[in-house]
């Protein structure tokens, strides 16, 4: 009785290093696919409450120079927005409007010049491929497979 015991507890902390071993294995997996970031696009506008909170923290940080907290900036931002009519929040709104329209702007800009860089890429791989075909040509005209530098 003792023999089955002792392989059972033998038997479970396998099972534990395998399932770990497993797990981590598709974590490196996951974190290859993900696909880089391009530094050169633009970047999404802000929204309403984010434009008030750019003008929010100046305020709030001239009224409370001591306070190095940077959720208490957060909780008073949102407590003051909450407590804000449409009416007070509409310069806000406007102004991440505008900064959307631009981003949509710069996005199709941003689009328009990735597709056309792939067109580019596209044909120069076509003709370096065709280069490549040529070059192999040339060498083999008797189809030796040797070059006749030598004669």
């Amino acid at each position: 009785m003792k023999g089955a015991k002792s392989t059972s507890k033998r038997a479970e902390p396998k099972l534990a290093v395998n399932k770990k071993a497993a797990g981590a294995a598709t974590k490196g997996r996951k974190a290859s696919k993900k696909a880089a970031k391009d530094p050169n696009k633009p970047k999404r506008p802000s929204s309403a409450f984010f434009v008030f909170m750019e003008e929010f923290r100046k305020q709030f940080n001239k009224e409370n120079p001591n306070n190095k907290a940077v959720s208490a900036v957060g909780k008073a931002a949102g407590e003051k927005w909450k407590s804000m009519t449409e009416a007070d929040k509409a310069p806000f709104v406007a102004k991440a409007e505008k900064r959307k329209i631009e981003y949509e702007k710069n996005m199709k800009a941003y689009n328009k010049k990735q597709a056309e860089g792939a067109d580019a890429a596209e044909e120069e791989g076509s003709e370096k491929s065709m280069s490549e075909v040529n070059d192999e040509d040339e060498g083999d005209e008797d189809g030796s497979g040797e070059d006749d530098d030598d004669e």
